[in-house]
């Protein structure tokens, strides 16, 4: 039997859990995923918590599956990534306390205590709200007293996943950047955003960087996993940083990364802020770099819905050929992704079309505008990005699952005017990404597939009309909410 070197790559999304096997080049090898169980909290409005030791027996049971389909897999090292803005309590003693997800927004009622939230922006690079790791801290110490008297530190979840690996509790710095009790541009935790929090220095791990290798796997979980004792742990990053990583990009270029909500990045070799204070800053896994980001919110998660109600029992290859054979564009959409420019994503939105209904409406038509829908989304706040920060290449690269959908990628092409393109696994790219800081930490280089496929905008004004419309029904469902 051939022994081939191999990573494991755990990945922490807001809806599962996944955990891939990939080769140093990059190839997916097998992936094993659960979705992961939630537990709202009913002390607060709008509260979600996890079980740290139930996605812990999640996390080794589908490395234990993902490993079982690849014969003659020899594991060289593991790391992680996650949802950037979740976290977990510890206890000085190391038990897992508490997870809480990016979803989870228990700190919104203490949002008032940030007297000054523009010095706040200027220091994180992001609007403060509940979304972020310092408020979900602020809710714990004022309604759950129990668990706050035993929290000794916290981590990101994917940081925490190393930890249970290895033993060793570090921050990497492009998760650090969500917590709002770290300074972006300083590279550094930050006394002065603790103290707007009221939350001791103390709570604050030390900080590592991305591909650091923290140490070998713990003895009793290279046991359960059947690995060798050899295996070293490597600090991973924020998913979005993973993700953009398997692109490869360079300073200026700007990335896509289509998921259940969908980042549209710069990288930038300055801390660049916005003036109106639309955009986040965050620290790149690579060294000196930073990501520059407008997001757009609920996405991908919107097309899979409408899958589930419009095709439940056909694959996305008979979607995507009803898309393309699709010539009618009078159905149009708005489903509350995020515009950068606006404070709040729609709580109400719908379709349009022509009264009375047309014998040319199709479940594809509903569709379609779906589609269109998340790429003007994307490229609205892809213009906003650009308008800050500027961009003069002519191509975008994406990545992620969402562009899967042939469609999708030349909608973004015609509307952007640019050429978008995507690496071979881009379907995998936080686990790509995730390799490829498994060979900077092991100092392996390898040759990687340079293969691209190139997707060029054709008929613009077409398209721009349609842009036109859209941003019509849009406004039509933003005065209605």
């Amino acid at each position: 039997m051939t022994v081939q070197d191999t990573y494991i790559i755990v990945d922490i999304g807001t809806g599962n859990v996944r955990v891939a096997v990939a080769s140093p080049q990059g190839q997916v090898l097998g992936v094993a995923r659960e979705d992961i169980q939630y537990i709202k909290d009913p002390l607060y409005p709008d509260a979600l918590y996890f079980d740290p030791s139930q996605l812990w027996l999640q996390v080794k049971r589908l490395a234990a599956q993902a490993l079982a389909g690849i014969p003659g897999s020899s594991v060289k090292a593991i790391t992680a990534t996650s949802q950037r803005e979740g976290i977990v309590l510890l206890s000085a003693s190391g038990e897992s306390l508490i997870g809480l997800p990016n979803i989870d927004h228990r700190g919104r009622e203490w949002e008032s205590i940030i007297t000054d939230k523009s010095r706040v922006y200027q220091l994180t690079g992001r609007y403060p709200t509940s979304l972020f790791s310092a408020l979900k801290l602020v809710g714990i110490r004022e309604r759950k007293p129990e668990i706050w008297q035993q929290c000794s530190t916290f981590l990101s979840i994917s940081n925490w996943i190393e930890f249970m690996l290895s033993g060793t509790a570090r921050y990497e710095h492009s998760q650090a950047s969500e917590t709002l009790l770290y300074d972006v541009a300083q590279k550094q935790w930050s006394p002065e955003l603790c103290k707007v929090f009221g939350l001791d220095t103390a709570l604050l791990p030390p900080l590592i960087d991305s591909a650091a290798v923290l140490g070998n796997i713990l003895p009793e979980v290279a046991t359960q996993l059947a690995l060798p004792a050899t295996v070293k742990i490597v600090a991973g990053g924020g998913d979005t940083q993973l993700a953009i990583k398997s692109t490869r990009p360079a300073v200026d270029d700007v990335v896509i990364v289509s998921g259940t909500t969908t980042p549209i990045v710069k990288i930038t070799g300055t801390y660049t802020l916005d003036t109106e204070e639309r955009t986040w800053t965050s620290r790149d896994i690579e060294p000196g770099r930073f990501v520059f980001e407008a997001n757009a919110g609920v996405t991908g998660l919107n097309y899979q819905r409408l899958k589930e109600i419009f095709y439940p029992n056909e694959n996305y290859e008979v979607i995507e050929k009803e898309l393309e054979e699709n010539t009618h564009t009078f159905c149009m959409a708005s489903l509350g992704s995020l515009l950068a420019d606006e404070e709040v994503s729609l709580t109400r939105g719908g379709f349009i079309f022509p009264a009375p209904v047309s014998h040319l409406l199709t479940r594809g038509s509903f569709v379609w505008a779906t589609i269109l829908d998340i790429a003007c989304s994307i490229v609205k706040n892809y213009r906003i990005l650009a308008a800050t920060a500027g961009h003069q290449p002519g191509y975008i690269w994406a990545c992620g699952g969402g562009l899967q959908s042939r469609v999708l990628r030349q909608l973004i092409a015609n509307l952007t005017g640019k050429k978008v393109q995507i690496r071979k696994e881009y379907q995998q790219s936080s686990a790509v990404g995730g390799a490829l800081i498994c060979n900077e930490a092991l100092h392996i280089q390898v040759a990687m597939d340079d293969d691209t496929e190139v997707i060029h905008p054709v008929d613009s004004d077409h398209y721009a009309t349609l842009y036109a419309e859209w941003e019509k029904t849009r406004r039509y469902f933003r005065d209605m909410n």
